[in-house]
């Protein structure tokens, strides 16, 4: 029977119902978000790259893989498939030959341009069941949880 009673206080813990609403939270979301992109035209993840590359100018193929958590197998590959698009293209660094940086494309630009006042609005959507004040608490809370426990 201690054994029944200790899953049921498991069970019952906030930390673990915390973790579960918000694992379900974020699948839900993201699937949203994802499903939307790819009506857009793209992956998630070729969307996460022209995205970084859009909004914060050209990157080393590394830096965008850990930014957006790939592989250099996987970087390399979006990479390539977005080149060969037209969507990016690299860029040899002068200085170190190993180095190869991504930069997006005009092409990239205006698919973009094009893709962000849409994504934008189904964003809202999705996100609507709270209000401003409410998301803004959410904004605060998960942040908190996120650097809490940050290896310093």
């Amino acid at each position: 029977m201690t054994k029944d009673r200790s899953l049921k206080e498991k069970q019952n813990n906030s930390s673990l119902k915390l973790f579960v609403v918000l694992s379900k939270a974020y699948r839900s979301l993201m699937e949203q978000v994802e499903d939307d992109i790819q009506q857009r035209g793209l992956n998630l993840t070729d969307f996460a790259v022209m995205e970084l590359l859009y909004h914060k100018g050209p990157h080393p193929l590394k830096a965008i893989g850990e930014k957006i958590l790939l592989t250099s197998g996987s970087i390399t590959y979006v990479v390539n498939k977005l080149e060969n698009r037209r969507y990016i293209t690299r860029i040899p660094n002068q200085n170190d030959r190993r180095v190869t940086f991504a930069e997006i494309t005009e092409k990239g630009e205006k698919l973009l341009e094009h893709i962000f006042p849409g994504h934008w609005s189904r964003i809202e959507e999705i996100t609507s069941g709270l209000d401003e004040v409410e998301k803004q608490i959410a904004i605060d809370l998960l942040r908190k949880l996120g650097t809490a426990n940050q290896v310093k």
